[in-house]
């Protein structure tokens, strides 16, 4: 079994002025980040910084196009440290620039990934409660190039720091805040019930559900779709611990089956583990009902308050109230679509696929798809 290890350092802030001033941010800066971003919580401070704003390269995931643009604009600027203020897209990026030479395209990073060298230190402030990316060294690269979506992956990519600041969380519209602590409660989960978990990933996962079942019930209990806003802190730490655990234990088949979901129908990442999640889980319980599920279910037994035997059901029911599951037919999905979904799974997820808490065969996995249809 590899070793247990948390690369990054992990602080906390109580705004990014506390942190500019702690980490003397100036002029040997870059802060790539979006100017919606940017605008209302950065610029004022006059911190001097070179800035980016990933948003004027292209929309959604990242591409080669985009980043070799970046790399592109980069070259004649003189930084040392990188700061990396946003979601899943910005952080990404900053995982290549991080290692990235000046003459570098995205096609040579992949070319050399297992002599990568940081180029620049990095320090990354989550503005979502979702992806634990700031704690992980893998950045996901659509390379239109050759037509296909890849990881690149060095341990020169973690962060030299990942920074929680609970008030850049403030501004996240309600959508954007359920989707992602969906993601990082389906993150502790299957890290949880993963084969590949350990004493201490677990120490990880069982803390990052108890952070989000509590926040998820007190949120749901004050009437307001701000009222989780007070618990922006506890959703940054959960969503961190999360990637700490599945950093060392990885995700599985909701995240697998969630892939077809976002790539053809361009569903929200955490939206469509939320639509899988529950119809997973269903399976694992009919093939092997005793085993570790059970401890899983002790665990949530005791944050939401009913027997083990009704906790998973109580789960779905709580995700329901933060975030309504539809069938994926009201996502444009189509039945005929669900053999391709199952089969593209088998034949390309299966570095996710090994970290399942049973084996799935193709059949169950059209099965879970028609599930959730």
């Amino acid at each position: 079994m590899k070793a247990f290890q948390i690369k990054p350092a992990i602080a906390e802030y109580a705004d990014f002025g506390t942190m500019a001033q702690e980490l003397k941010l100036g002029a040997r800066d870059l802060i790539l980040t979006n100017e919606y971003i940017y605008n209302p919580t950065i610029a004022a401070l006059d911190l001097g910084c070179h800035t980016c704003f990933q948003e004027k390269y292209g929309a959604g995931e990242p591409t080669d196009v985009m980043v070799d643009a970046i790399l592109d604009d980069l070259r004649g600027k003189a930084y040392d440290r990188i700061v990396a203020v946003g979601g899943g897209t910005v952080i990404d990026i900053a995982k290549v620039l991080t290692v990235a030479r000046p003459e570098d395209r995205v096609d040579d990073l992949y070319d050399r990934m297992a002599d990568l060298q940081k180029e620049h230190p990095l320090i990354i402030v989550p503005t979502t409660c979702g992806t634990g990316s700031e704690v992980t060294n893998i950045s996901i690269i659509n390379r239109t190039s050759k037509g296909v979506k890849v990881g690149l992956v060095s341990p020169a990519m973690f962060a030299d720091e990942a920074a929680l600041v609970p008030a850049m969380l403030q501004s996240l519209p309600y959508p954007v805040f359920a989707t992602s602590s969906i993601d990082a409660m389906v993150h502790a989960v299957e890290s949880y019930l993963s084969p590949n978990a350990c004493a201490l990933s677990e120490l990880f996962s069982e803390k990052a559900l108890q952070l989000i079942l509590r926040g998820w019930k007190q949120a749901v209990a004050s009437g307001s779709k701000d009222g989780w806003k007070q618990y922006a802190l506890e959703f940054l730490r959960a969503s961190n611990f999360a990637g700490i655990a599945f950093g060392h234990a990885g995700c599985a088949a909701v995240h697998a089956m969630a892939y077809p979901l976002g790539g053809v129908h361009h569903i929200p990442h955490g939206q469509a583990n939320q639509l899988m999640f529950a119809d997973v889980m269903r399976k694992y319980q009919e093939k092997k009902p005793i085993g570790k599920l059970n401890q899983l279910e002790e665990i949530l037994s005791k944050e939401l308050e009913v027997e083990p035997v009704f906790a998973l059901e109580k789960l779905y029911a709580l995700m329901d109230e933060v975030l309504k599951k539809d069938p994926l037919r009201e996502h444009g999905v189509t039945a005929d679509e669900l053999p391709d979904f199952a089969r593209n799974v088998i034949e390309t997820q299966q570095r996710l696929l090994g970290n399942n808490y049973v084996e799935l065969t193709e059949d169950d996995i059209l099965s879970i798809y028609r599930a959730a249809f």
